[in-house]
């Protein structure tokens, strides 16, 4: 399985926060709920395209919103991997502003490169084009943004339209935390008392991320590191334990890490 490099960033500013994470063509991404994107870098060029999924929790969504002569664009950032899970998160939005003038869409799916828009009403590139275009520029897929519009009264002409669903839209993204995931195992052993202390000193100081023990008559220690790396912590805890260890590795995995 390809190697993969986790990064992380909180994108205060998308302008600056995406050019300077060094994303390219390479770049996978997933908006995941609680403003939260998972980005998966292509660390050896590698043609083949990993096989990754990430499920994304139901809670909070980053948001966006802009305001020009009374006209309000409201722009809402879901994780969405299929088109089945972007056209209803599109449906979960237009039911919530059921009183709105537009609901302009683009989304990214990286499972066969595509992407959609819509400009639901609006002049013809002024809305969904936009929106898309920011989402482009980020290097980020696997998502779709919703941007709705509450009409002011007052027309804003192909440019006011044009900077309205570009600013709503690069605005929920600045609102995104956006961190990496990477290929990983979940390993577990099971160990004496006696060896609990140094055998968790072990995990931690081979970077990897312990969950809780459980404590039994024995202690178990389940952690998880990323794929390809566990082989020295292996052979350290086999020296720890004479032999007796007996580390179970799962499959690899995607995970944040």
């Amino acid at each position: 399985m390809a190697d993969f490099l986790l990064r992380f960033f909180l994108a205060e500013d998308m302008r600056a926060a995406v050019p300077g994470a060094g994303l390219d063509t390479k770049t996978y991404a997933a908006v995941v709920a609680q403003r939260t994107i998972y980005v998966i870098l292509d660390l050896n060029n590698m043609q083949e395209e990993p096989q990754w999924r990430i499920t994304a929790p139901s809670m909070a969504r980053p948001t966006g919103e802009y305001e020009e002569k009374k006209s309000r664009f409201i722009a809402a950032l879901s994780f969405a991997d299929s088109e089945e899970a972007a056209v209803a998160f599109l449906e979960q939005v237009r039911a919530a502003n059921r009183t709105a003038r537009h609901n302009v869409y683009a989304y990214r799916l990286r499972e066969g490169n595509r992407e959609r828009y819509s400009d639901d009403g609006e002049p013809a590139k002024t809305a969904g084009t936009p929106a898309l275009e920011v989402l482009q520029h980020s290097g980020l897929t696997d998502l779709i943004v919703v941007v709705t519009r509450y009409f002011g009264g007052v027309l804003l002409g192909t440019g006011g339209l044009v900077r309205a669903y570009t600013t709503a839209t690069a605005r929920a993204l600045e609102n995104a935390e956006v961190v990496t995931v990477r290929s990983v195992v979940e390993l577990r052993v099971t160990v004496d008392y006696s060896l609990y202390e140094r055998a968790s000193l072990l995990i931690d100081a081979a970077g990897a991320k312990q969950a809780a023990p459980q404590f039994t008559d024995r202690v178990t220690l389940c952690w998880q590191m990323p794929e390809h790396t566990e082989g020295p912590l292996l052979e350290q805890l086999r020296e720890l334990t004479r032999g007796s260890a007996q580390v179970t590795v799962s499959d690899p995995f995607y995970a944040p890490f």
